[in-house]
This record gives C-alpha cells, structure tokens and sequence, in this order.
C-alpha cells in the first residue's frame, strides 16, 4: 500500500514539474528571422506579453505600424502580419530592410523611453 502510494506521489510530482516547465516556455518566443539566409547573431528574445504589460503599450499600432503611400495610418494595425511581409532582407525604396525596421521600431522606442535593453547581446542572447 505505502509502495504504490510512493509510486502515484512520484509520478504526479513528475507530471507537475513537466506542466510548469511546459507551460513557463510558452511565452518564451524569438523575433522572426527566418527570412534571413545567414544570420549574423541569435534571434531575439521578446516576451510579447510580459513587454507590453511593463511598458505600459496597450494599442497594437504603437509597434505594429500601417503605412500607405509613405504615411502612417493611425488608427490601422498590422498585428496579424509577421515583420517580414512588409519588410524584405534588403531595403525597398523608403521601405528599411527587416534589420532596420526593428532597430529603428524596437531599439529607436527603447532609446526614446531611456530604459529596456539597447544594446546587441541584451536582446541576441547566445
């Protein structure tokens, strides 16, 4: 009887400890970069909730931008589209290259707000 209790508590502590470390991994995510051939660093780290939640961003369009013919739509949000829809590897026109449309949306932000990481290995983490 004590036996296969200790087998049960055993095997529920396991499946608890495989849940919460699934689970804690979910809202763990990397920017996109698959449309890079050969990427130069790691992807970036970017928890999507918990970095909106501490920098107080509520509307999707203040990092999820729409522009047409050259100006920003204010009201328009491209959350459903990945970066790389609009922005190829190469710049396009007045269009920046995937590289700098997130360096200019994310880091540009950052500076702008004095705080969040800004420098490379603070988002490419090895």
């Amino acid at each position: 009887m004590k036996k296969g209790m200790i087998i049960i508590a055993g095997i529920l502590f396991l499946s608890s400890v495989m849940l919460l470390s699934v689970h804690s991994q979910e809202d763990v995510t990397e920017v996109d970069r698959s449309v890079f051939t050969n990427p130069q660093r790691p992807a970036a780290v970017f928890k999507h909730d918990a970095h909106n939640q501490n920098a107080g961003i509520e509307n999707c369009n203040e990092c999820h931008h729409v522009y047409e013919d050259g100006k920003l739509l204010e009201d328009e949000s491209s959350e459903d589209q990945r970066c790389a829809d609009c922005h190829g590897p190469e710049a396009d026109g007045n269009k920046p290259s995937l590289v700098k449309a997130f360096h200019v949306n994310c880091k540009g932000c950052h500076e702008k707000q004095q705080k969040a990481p800004i420098l490379c290995g603070e988002c490419h983490v090895r």
